[in-house]
């Protein structure tokens, strides 16, 4: 009779250096430098540096290279497509959209009829700077749980950005200053307020300059953008009244956010569902626009994938497998370390009360 397919758990296992494909001799987003790296996104807490080899979509291969500079985002780089399989030692790979920043994928591993899906970050939502999310059948998903409470319902980001640009219109005399991720969040944010309609040029921190840079040699139409002009004399202000400008989180507490006009401290962030945390920020207009899955989509995922083994990497993973176990799917946390450290997204925990205030 024909032997069954292996549970994934006797061949992928979770390792001080991340998860690791032991037939195929590979890691996936491993924390530390390893012989062969499989990334699934160019966030700083899944693309680590100094891997001798990298597989990973030619996307994110260049925001690496970008990032940690050439040098430092494999000794080796192979692209691999959405679409195209690599085989290694009996191993099959094969990279499909996550949908979470700009050539972020999943990692579909498969060996003697046995599949894995690690997911890396994802979101279920449109994003006009990305491909979206696609749910792959699997023994084993690997998810992420940032989200993973029932308070977090995301709202349309189409909306809180039209919620911004109302602002705009009400107060025409002072700046908008959104606090912003550099890589992903903010790019997906200026194509939702062009498809809005605003036409006029976007104002960059300098923090957010090159990756925008980059995203537009990749294919992805921003508009005008501008760096934001310095005063013409030393300690002048006053800048950039009825405008959209775009920093980095934290901006609006250095000395920098001087020269923009009475500004209103916007921030762009699935955390900003949390009022207490908005208000312990002084975000005057919180965006609740999340590059994460929320609650109802993880469980969506779930329910997709017909995995009846998922594995959890981070975040609310106690919430979430139990929700999971009520629906027949054994979950597991694999208590990774290293994840959220850079994503805005993955804030320090957050507490049940805390999530549901008004």
């Amino acid at each position: 009779m024909p032997m069954a397919p292996p549970n994934p758990d006797t061949w992928m296992r979770v390792t001080p250096q991340g998860l690791y494909c032991e037939p195929g001799d590979f890691f996936v987003d491993p924390l530390r430098p390893v012989p062969r790296a499989v990334i699934t996104h160019g966030h700083s807490d899944h693309a680590r540096p100094d891997h001798d080899a990298v597989l990973a979509t030619p996307e994110t291969l260049a925001i690496m290279r970008a990032r940690l500079g050439e040098g430092r985002a494999g000794r080796a780089q192979q692209a691999l497509r959405p679409g195209e399989t690599l085989t290694r030692d009996g191993v099959t790979i094969r990279l499909v959209p996550a949908g979470h920043v700009l050539g972020s994928a999943q990692v579909v591993i498969e060996w003697r009829g046995s599949r894995i899906v690690v997911s890396g970050d994802y979101k279920r939502r449109r994003d006009p700077t990305c491909a979206a999310f696609e749910p792959v059948p699997c023994d084993v998903f690997v998810t992420e749980a940032t989200f993973a409470l029932p308070v977090f319902r995301h709202p349309p980001a189409e909306a809180e950005a039209a919620r911004l640009l109302e602002s705009v219109r009400l107060f025409p005399d002072r700046a908008h200053l959104v606090g912003v991720y550099a890589l992903g969040k903010c790019q997906r944010l200026i194509r939702l307020l062009r498809e809005a309609g605003w036409d006029r040029p976007i104002f960059l921190h300098g923090g957010l300059q090159a990756l925008c840079t980059l995203y537009q040699e990749l294919g992805v139409g921003l508009g005008e953008l501008r760096p934001v002009p310095t005063p013409a004399k030393r300690g002048g202000g006053g800048l950039l009244a009825g405008e959209i400008v775009l920093a980095p989180s934290g901006a609006e507490a250095t000395p920098w956010v001087r020269r923009l006009a009475e500004p209103v401290v916007c921030a762009a962030s699935g955390w900003m569902r949390v009022r207490q945390r908005a208000k312990a920020k002084g975000v005057e207009l919180p965006l609740i626009v999340s590059d994460h899955a929320d609650w109802d989509e993880l469980l969506l995922t779930a329910e997709q994938v017909q995995a009846p083994e998922v594995w959890v990497t981070h975040g609310r993973e106690d919430a979430l497998i139990h929700a999971l176990a009520q629906r027949g799917v054994r979950g597991r946390a694999l208590h990774l370390v290293g994840r959220g450290e850079e994503d805005e997204e993955a804030s320090p925990e957050t507490s049940v009360a805390e999530a549901a205030q008004p």
